[in-house]
């Protein structure tokens, strides 16, 4: 499958989550520097009461990938919200760009990748990025967590490797590139991390 026509979208969701949703898509997309396969916000709904994002694809029977997007309504200063607004963007690009390529993904992939999506687009411009504020977007993010799933269930050990895998990778930019203002290095660090299969991103993440 290697057409953006291969992905059709089945809903509409909330326009609030809409907007949000095309804002951290172009977000990614900079950050990666990678052209648009399919525009998020056709292939959206609102989840339901109580329910977390949640990507749903599947393979028609003539070889179209079709996906939706489920995602929670957001409330007031709702970190939480904005975080499953990211993750499902990010499984969504990924996916999308992925088969565009005709290239597969593993569910480990989607969850790491989403980490680091994470911390990307909510430090905002790279250029303007400093160590303190990199810090404290770090420990916000991987570090006072609380999962959903117990830790012995496939769900929870997926969720705590790609954490702490993020964790690990946003440290080591810190370290490296954000400290010396080599914004340069840490975009082609990032360029490369996306394009990066499983294998190759738990070697640039140990």
């Amino acid at each position: 499958m290697t057409s953006s026509d291969a992905l059709r979208g089945m809903g509409v969701a909330l326009v609030r989550e809409r907007e949000i949703a095309e804002r951290v898509q172009s977000s990614i997309e900079r950050a990666y520097e990678i052209d648009r396969v399919a525009d998020v916000r056709d292939f959206m709904r609102g989840a339901r009461s109580g329910k977390r994002e949640a990507l749903l694809v599947r393979e028609a029977a003539d070889g179209a990938i079709e996906m939706m997007l489920e995602l929670p309504e957001l409330g007031a200063g709702d970190l939480d919200g904005v975080c499953q607004i990211i993750e499902g963007v990010s499984h969504f690009v990924y996916v999308a760009t992925r088969a565009a390529q005709d290239r597969a993904s593993t569910a480990l992939e989607l969850e790491m990748q989403a980490e680091v999506d994470k911390y990307v687009v909510l430090a905002g411009a790279i250029e303007e990025l400093d160590v303190g504020r990199s810090e404290q977007l770090r420990e916000r993010l991987y570090e006072r967590v609380r999962y959903v799933h117990e830790p012995h269930t496939e769900l929870g050990e997926r969720y705590r490797v790609a954490n702490r895998a993020a964790s690990r990778f946003v440290q080591r930019m810190e370290a490296r590139y954000v400290r010396e203002r080599r914004f340069a290095d840490l975009r082609r660090e990032l360029y490369g991390f996306f394009r990066s299969g499983l294998e190759d991103k738990l070697r640039l993440t140990a």
